[in-house]
């Protein structure tokens, strides 16, 4: 009799296991407190925050996102690229993790959300498992990358792709990537350590606010990313000659800002001109001498298209740089186009993480779509080596890079309530 109801019993546990997991929820004050807390590191006068990576206020949030994870009982580690690693062992040690994250630096004037969200959700996710005595089959991950903000720096180290000119590169620290890495904890002279080999992740998800409109337009709870953006940067050079405002007759200048002017304008035209989502920006441009009585002999203007198609974004940059050559003829200036090492390759998540995604939020009564990301995530580089997912939630008004950026604590859990669901989902499916 006690051999037949010890299988019995087996059996009545695991059904109660599976049914405590089908209504499991994270904490949603939790979840919005922790983003608060994060928020307080870096907070000014006005009441904004400002967290740069590499700043004081970065490495004192991150010491407390790591003081975090080990408080949870996971085994954690800085990498060379800077990478925060927090890792959970799964009941079986044979199998690759399921690791997911996001970043906590921020662009300068930015807001309280856009990467944030991510990364605490990842750690409520992690509490949430704890509490409820949950153990995987797959060790899991949690990672916080670096610098995201900057040129996804640390997920980049991941897929071996950031190269050495990209640790020239100077954010409004006054600390260049290279010096940034050294400053938070990593190596540059042991970076081929951050790379992961192609498959040494059974998955990464990465949960994120939209920044754009669309779901809140639509009424939808969580946007299901079929793939991100690739983007490709440019400095765009016009040298005319710089010439006395009062004294040069106006059909005889070499307005180097003119050209660029019109250039501007090119650039509008032409991606406009294509079929598709692409888009094209000029978002800064410098002229010199900068004087307001003195003709621009040189202009620096930037071009950034992004696509989900690499041909795509090849096809408009083409068109772009021939309309820009004939305007500089006319001009009588030059024009050189300057590729910069901040390129993204488009990426497409994975379709069965995509489907384990949409299966979360129907189970969870959640509405949703199916849509890509405009904007570039670490989740783009990680997917050189492992299949993502991404799962976004509504960004009030569209809008981010932001103080006014805001996602209530409602959308905030729902998200991460799926990203959870998500990852025990994977668990038992995945090898």
């Amino acid at each position: 009799m006690k051999q037949l109801l010890t299988p019995i019993l087996t059996i009545f546990s695991f059904g109660i296991l599976i049914a405590q997991q089908s209504d499991l929820k994270i904490n949603q004050d939790r979840l919005e407190k922790r983003i608060f807390n994060l928020a307080e590191f870096g907070l000014q006068e006005n009441g904004e925050t400002e967290r740069v990576a590499f700043s004081d206020a970065d490495i004192e949030a991150r010491n407390w996102v790591i003081k975090t994870l080990k408080g949870f009982g996971m085994e954690v580690k800085v990498d060379a690229a800077g990478n925060i690693i927090g890792k959970r062992d799964g009941t079986d040690s044979s199998k690759k993790p399921i690791a997911f994250g996001s970043h906590i630096d921020r662009v300068p004037n930015g807001g309280n959300y856009d990467g944030c969200l991510g990364s605490m959700a990842a750690l409520e996710v992690i509490e949430t498992l704890n509490e409820n005595n949950i153990e995987t089959n797959h060790p899991l991950e949690v990672i916080i990358f670096p610098n995201e903000e900057g040129g996804v720096m640390g997920s980049r180290a991941m897929a071996g792709n950031l190269g050495k000119s990209a640790l020239s590169v100077v954010n409004s620290t006054g600390y260049s990537m290279g010096e940034g890495i050294m400053r938070i904890g990593g190596d540059t002279t042991k970076l081929e350590e951050a790379k992961r080999k192609k498959g040494s992740l059974a998955a990464f998800l990465e949960l994120h606010i939209e920044q754009g409109g669309k779901l809140e337009k639509e009424k939808l709870d969580i946007g299901v990313v079929e793939g991100i953006v690739g983007l490709n940067w440019w400095d765009v050079v016009f040298t005319g000659f710089a010439n006395h405002a009062g004294t040069t007759p106006m059909n005889a200048r070499q307005d180097a800002l003119l050209a660029a002017a019109k250039y501007i304008v090119a650039v509008n035209e032409i991606t406009n001109s294509f079929e598709g989502s692409q888009v094209g920006t000029v978002g800064r441009i410098k002229a010199e001498p900068g004087a307001p009585n003195v003709i621009p002999g040189k202009v620096i203007a930037s071009l950034e298209i992004r696509d989900l198609s690499s041909k795509v974004i090849q096809k408009v940059y083409e068109a772009i740089k021939e309309k820009t050559e004939e305007i500089a003829i006319a001009s009588d200036v030059s024009v050189e186009f300057l590729p910069l090492d901040t390129t993204a390759e488009p990426a497409l998540t994975d379709t069965s993480i995509q489907k384990e995604i949409e299966a979360s939020a129907k189970a969870l009564g959640l509405t949703y779509k199916y849509m890509p990301s405009g904007a570039g995530h670490d989740a783009q580089d990680i997917s050189r080596f492992a299949p993502v997912g991404m799962i976004f939630v509504p960004s009030k008004g569209g809008i981010s890079h932001s103080p006014k950026e805001f996602t209530s604590a409602e959308d905030m859990a729902n998200g991460t309530n799926v990203l959870l669901h998500s990852i025990l989902s994977l668990d038992k499916k995945l090898d």
